[in-house]
């Protein structure tokens, strides 16, 4: 993680960084405690970006009103997953969407709610976890996540499968991740970040740990056809995936993201599905 992340790491006693497994309820936990303590430093970065009420799909830039991925949502009930703040769905709440929005962590909840009350716009927030859905089976028309909870879960396919089990057949599930040849290269937006490290069939966990060794955050990697098969193995079927390409004159560096790498490959892979039963 970058230096843009101390206060986080230092509030959880982050010692190191380890490669080993990860489960589910340590993947949680450690994600849970990691976005509770780096909310409010999350915010101040990258708040005025993302915005109170927009929909940003990606550090490129893309947003949801110029390429309309979910359809026509006035009229929805859409599922908003890792929220964040939940920008996202109070975009798609002032566009007559009726929305629901959740997130593992309570302070980036505080921060959603905030904004509710801010925007005037007030989505109904949840807390839960990705694999463990708090909803009633054929609830959704559709589903998205703009960089929320998927990477962080230890088994992607519960995700997945438990999407199937809440959206209603032919609904869509959008969701935006780091594009998987990333993970081959350092966490750097500068030079560094441009010689490979490891191999992109290396799946084993990024874990950052204290001095006891306890998880504090846990990413986990899967290929791009590791997404494409556990989409396909619960029922979705893969209409694009779309690789953004960096805007000419964007100059903003997000973490890992920068003009130097997004002219080179790219940063952010977006799955457009399709639940087919």
């Amino acid at each position: 993680m970058s230096n843009q992340h101390a206060s986080a790491e230092q509030a959880l006693g982050t010692a190191g960084i380890v490669k080993r497994g990860a489960d589910a309820a340590e993947s949680r936990v450690a994600n849970r405690i990691w976005w509770d303590a780096d909310a409010d430093d999350y915010h101040e970065t990258h708040g005025d970006f993302l915005g109170a009420a927009d929909f940003v799909w990606c550090p490129e830039g893309l947003r949801e009103e110029e390429v309309a991925f979910l359809g026509e949502v006035a009229g929805q009930r859409i599922l908003e997953v890792g929220c964040g703040s939940a920008p996202c769905a109070r975009w798609l709440k002032a566009g007559k969407a009726d929305v629901t929005a959740f997130d593992i962590s309570s302070g980036m909840l505080r921060h959603a709610q905030k904004n509710n009350a801010e925007t005037g716009i007030d989505v109904p927030l949840v807390q839960a976890s990705a694999d463990q859905l708090p909803f009633r089976d054929d609830s959704f028309d559709a589903a998205c996540s703009a960089f929320g909870a998927v990477p962080f879960v230890a088994d992607v396919q519960e995700v997945f499968s438990e999407l199937a089990r809440v959206l209603r057949p032919g609904a869509p599930w959008v969701f935006a991740v780091n594009h998987p040849m990333r993970w081959i290269f350092p966490d750097d937006p500068g030079p560094l970040g441009l010689t490979v490290t490891q191999s992109y069939f290396d799946r084993t966990p990024y874990v950052e740990v204290d001095e006891e060794g306890r998880a504090t955050y846990v990413e986990h990697h899967r290929t791009l056809g590791d997404y494409v098969r556990a989409l396909t193995n619960t029922g979705f079927a893969v209409e694009d995936l779309v690789e953004p390409e960096w805007p000419k004159g964007h100059t903003r560096n997000w973490g890992q993201w920068s003009p130097l790498r997004g002219k080179l490959f790219p940063g952010t892979a977006i799955f457009r599905t399709r639940l087919t039963s």
